[in-house]
């Protein structure tokens, strides 16, 4: 497989790593395995992550409730403190630890460090509402210095989904929606999505059909009728090729090694999304 990577010596790329596969102890190895790699094939990974099973499960065990509306996680004062716990100090840590195990080049950031992700409150869309969603935030700027220059020292940024406001005020930050921002930022040549699922269904539930490939136009007309799990993932999508990124994949992230190595090919599987239709 390494032969797929060794053309793209040198670009950037950003991976957002979250759901079910970081709940299994394989294929979270497996995933510090394929980021090391892609490092060793001349590529610049950067890890944007998530950890929604596990903020969940920390919000239960602490009694405190959970809701979802249009997608995203209600976040209050409280539900904030327990985000900021589980992804910076509990999730982070571990996807770091995995790959240092292996090399060490993995350094765990927050999108409040260094200011590194400015965000504004946000709300959700739900029939066609808008709806209040608590503390979560857009990000609005990147500080992608920070980044660019752990990757030309040769690490692995591994960044946490959480920003702060101009004014200070912490957000809780999609990690979908911060991973299309951070490949927009820093130049990458591609969003790579790692999910549940084998990419973007053509007609969900009614069909299984994947779609392959996917320009900007349409998928900007799908959105509002999409599963609502799904329209953060195709919102980053689009979000990073609007601005720039050649390229913006949702693939399988239950499948070690095989899908993201793929995407490097012209023969990828799951989801990709352009920037023109095609």
């Amino acid at each position: 497989m390494l032969e797929w990577l060794s053309p793209h010596a040198g670009s950037t790329v950003v991976v957002k790593y979250g759901g079910n596969a970081m709940t299994d102890e394989a294929l979270q190895d497996a995933f510090a395995h394929t980021i090391v790699l892609l490092h060793a094939a001349g590529i610049r990974p950067v890890v944007a992550h998530g950890g929604g099973p596990q903020i969940t499960d920390m919000l239960k065990r602490l009694g405190i409730a959970s809701e979802f509306r249009g997608g995203y996680r209600v976040t209050t004062p409280e539900s904030m403190d327990v985000v900021r716990m589980v992804l910076t100090g509990q999730v982070q840590r571990d996807i770091v630890t995995r790959i240092n195990r292996i090399k060490p080049y993995a350094v765990g950031l927050s999108g409040e460090d260094a200011h590194l992700f400015t965000a504004e409150r946000r709300t959700a869309t739900v029939d066609g509402e808008s709806v209040d969603i608590g503390l979560v935030g857009d990000v609005t700027q990147v500080r992608s210095q920070l980044i660019t220059s752990l990757l030309d020292a040769g690490y692995i940024p591994v960044v946490s989904s959480v920003g702060l406001s101009v004014e200070g005020e912490i957000f809780n930050v999609n990690a979908d929606t911060a991973a299309g921002a951070l490949a927009a930022a820093v130049g990458a040549s591609s969003l790579l999505v790692l999910t549940d699922v084998e990419g973007l269904y053509r007609d969900w539930p009614n069909s299984t059909e994947v779609v392959h490939e996917i320009g900007s136009a349409e998928l900007r007309q799908l959105l509002p009728n999409l599963d609502s799990g799904m329209i953060p993932k195709m919102e980053a999508c689009l979000r990073a090729v609007d601005l720039g990124v050649p390229a913006a994949y949702v693939i399988n992230g239950r499948v070690p090694y095989e899908p993201v190595f793929r995407a490097f090919t012209d023969d990828w599987s799951g989801t990709r999304v352009v920037g023109n239709d095609v």
